[in-house]
């Protein structure tokens, strides 16, 4: 049986497999964020592997929460890891009173986030001729409705 744990990590630690899995043929400096060091930043470790990594940053001033970053190594991809891990991440935010978590998800990707009850934006745009859409989960309507039971 494999030992799967979470654990926060510096966000040093996210740019191996963010550049790896991401952006491979870019510069290394292409995955590192200028706000990395304000993030809060997670990894889901396979026995002593870091395996999957995500990144969160908080706006306090809007309550909400963006969710960058997030990539599984290929080898493991396909094997509910990076499911894990996003279920955490939710959960992180969610503990801290966050109400919105948003994410410029690639397109190709979005069923996967809708599956967590994620939706769509009208939001669009392209980078790198990838295109990408702005999804976002509330997580107010369920703690409200959570206190009214």
């Amino acid at each position: 049986m494999s030992l799967i744990f979470f654990k926060e990590i510096a966000f040093q630690q996210t740019w191996k497999i963010r550049h790896k899995v991401m952006w491979p043929n870019m510069p290394l400096d292409y995955i590192k964020l200028p706000h990395d060091p304000k993030g809060l930043h997670y990894g889901l470790f396979l026995q002593d592997s870091l395996i999957a990594v995500a990144s969160l940053f908080i706006d306090k001033k809007e309550n909400t929460a963006q969710f960058r970053k997030f990539a599984t190594l290929q080898s493991e991809q396909g094997k509910g890891y990076g499911s894990k891990l996003l279920v955490h991440v939710m959960q992180q935010a969610s503990n801290m009173n966050i109400n919105k978590i948003w994410c410029n998800a690639r397109t190709e990707k979005c069923s996967f986030y809708e599956k967590f009850g994620w939706q769509q934006t009208p939001h669009k745009f392209v980078k790198n001729n990838l295109q990408y859409v702005v999804m976002e989960k509330h997580f107010s309507e369920q703690k409200s409705n959570k206190n009214n039971r």
